[in-house]
């Protein structure tokens, strides 16, 4: 095999796939990338048996095959290299042993048999949505902040994708929050209800581009989910099991409405939180009264108080939460005000609009005045 590249050209094809490279693992072939030109195009493609990523990356092919070459190595050395206008040759011969080389730089390493690596599992294409990569990318940003970050229950560290129609909604939650993005498509699609790992929507969301222009293609079978774009394929096991029953959470019922300006009640809680180091666990308390929001914060550094409008109806209320849960879902949101709803100080806060394109339940903690 014999390759020709592009230095920025194939740099970028191997961020990308290199997403799916395990971080540990026993089986070396995992810890490499396949680099596969016996079809007439050149492909990579890394998996590690959960995610798989495949990408079709442009250059020029002097002899066909293929061989499979240690990830970190083949992404260092491409990088070290000079590029610019000489190419990036790649040749592979007996025994798999691999030159890199460009312009007066030559690196030998051994490579390994391509026939050894695992192929992506083919999936039916009967299933699917299509939406622009920008949609998709924002809703994975909204939201997946939420789901929980160990490894002790795999739904809640994974997000719920249900098509309904011609609206798609995407939760994640970790027992504390949830967080909800509905997105309503251009077609109706048929239903379709799945569970994706984290890091699979994570990965996808950096991979992407930030363009209403582009569109992805998302099909759904029975285990796998397979995203489609550009000239990249992503691939992803499902998450087994039926997802909590998010309807039974929510709730429209309130006895206490707020409207306030995002950014300085953002801000505002930014600022409390200077007092806080995250090995304390000290919530920020709010005080809702007249039209207004005190933000009370005390902890071993010291304390803190400040004061905020705000439009209100209904009663007075003392309630305390976790301030990062706040942060991000204020973050999450672009409006210039948000409404918040509450019922008492040991119900959930919901922040949401009023189409509820977005959803954002908080519960509140408990608190020592």
């Amino acid at each position: 095999m014999k390759l020709e590249f592009n230095k920025d050209t194939l740099m970028n094809a191997l961020a990308i796939v290199s997403r799916a490279i395990p971080t540990r693992t026993t089986n070396p072939i995992l810890e490499c990338i396949l680099f596969d030109a016996s079809r007439g195009q050149i492909k990579l493609t890394a998996n590690d048996t959960e995610l798989g990523i495949e990408t079709t990356v442009e250059g020029t092919i002097v002899e066909p095959g293929m061989v499979a070459l240690n990830a970190r190595l083949i992404i260092e050395i491409i990088r070290k290299l000079e590029g610019g206008e000489m190419p990036v040759i790649i040749q592979s011969g007996e025994n798999f042993l691999t030159t890199i080389s460009c312009d007066r730089a030559q690196f030998n390493i051994s490579g390994r048999d391509g026939e050894e690596f695992s192929y992506l599992p083919d999936i039916e294409k009967n299933n699917y949505i299509c939406l622009s990569q920008f949609s998709l990318k924002e809703a994975v940003r909204t939201t997946i902040f939420a789901a929980a970050l160990n490894d002790t229950n795999k739904m809640m560290g994974g997000e719920y994708i249900e098509v309904n129609g011609n609206s798609v909604k995407f939760v994640a939650l970790d027992g504390h929050r949830i967080a909800i993005r509905t997105i309503e498509m251009k077609e109706t699609y048929g239903n379709a209800k799945v569970i994706v790992p984290g890091k699979t929507m994570s990965e996808i969301s950096k991979i992407m581009a930030d363009d209403n222009e582009k569109e992805v293609l998302i099909y759904f079978s029975e285990n796998h989910i397979l995203f489609e774009f550009d000239d990249t394929l992503v691939i992803s096991r499902l998450i087994e099991g039926e997802y909590f029953r998010i309807e039974h959470m929510l709730s429209k019922d309130y006895e206490i409405k707020l409207r306030v300006n995002r950014i300085k009640f953002l801000n505002s809680i930014d600022r409390a939180t200077v007092l806080i180091k995250e090995s304390d666990h000290k919530p920020i308390i709010f005080e809702i009264e007249n039209q207004g929001i005190r933000l009370k914060v005390k902890s071993s550094t010291g304390d803190m108080g400040e004061n905020l409008s705000c439009e209100k109806s209904g009663n007075d209320l003392t309630i305390a939460f976790n301030p990062k849960f706040f942060l991000d879902a204020l973050k999450a949101i672009e409006d210039e005000t948000v409404d918040l709803y509450m019922t008492n100080a040991k119900a959930p806060c919901y922040i949401r609009d009023e189409q509820e394109r977005y959803i954002y339940l908080i519960l509140p903690v408990n608190f020592v005045v």
